[in-house]
């Protein structure tokens, strides 16, 4: 069975990271965090933002790039996330059966190194919007956007797709 992994490279706001964690868990994801951090992992706006999730985290944490990338196998499909990348993300398969897919996501400010972008352009996914009125989607936000395309194609495994709690109450 495939696995989905969210990387952040150098990510610089605990909220967005903490974010990310709590969607990491409750989608059966694994995050990995490039370091430097522009934070510590014990700071209490990471631990806000996950609440009481960070416990149940499936976290690696990266000296840097390169010793993130000598991680990966044959059977590892990379994905770079980027605005400014010619595929959108809707376009990947993430079907592979037995194959690991790595979203790989830039720091807020500065997204992916360019020399970096321009080795890996084949893998290179972005979400179409107005780059008119706005710089770039949250990070947060657009983690969630990836990671349940993936799951959707995958057929959301292991996750409750039947989950009815409370909704009697609504009636």
């Amino acid at each position: 069975m495939s696995t989905n992994h969210i990387v952040l490279f150098e990510p610089l706001m605990p909220a967005n990271t903490g974010n990310i964690a709590r969607t990491a868990t409750g989608t059966n994801t694994k995050l990995h965090l490039i370091e430097p951090l522009g934070f510590k992992l014990d700071d209490k706006h990471v631990k806000r933002a996950g609440l009481d999730y960070w416990d149940n985290v499936d976290l690696t944490v990266h000296k840097n790039l390169p010793a993130f990338m000598a991680t990966l196998t044959d059977n590892d499909e990379l994905f770079l996330i980027s605005k400014f990348a010619p595929r959108a993300y809707h376009q990947a398969d993430y079907t592979q059966p037995d194959h690991d897919y790595y979203f790989l996501f830039g720091k807020e400010t500065t997204g992916l190194p360019a020399p970096f972008m321009r080795e890996h352009a084949d893998e290179a996914l972005r979400i179409p919007q107005n780059d008119e009125h706005i710089r770039s989607l949250n990070l947060s936000n657009t983690v969630s956007i990836i990671i349940y395309e993936a799951l959707r194609q995958q057929n959301f495994p292991q996750l409750d797709l039947t989950h009815t709690y409370g909704y009697d109450k609504l009636k």
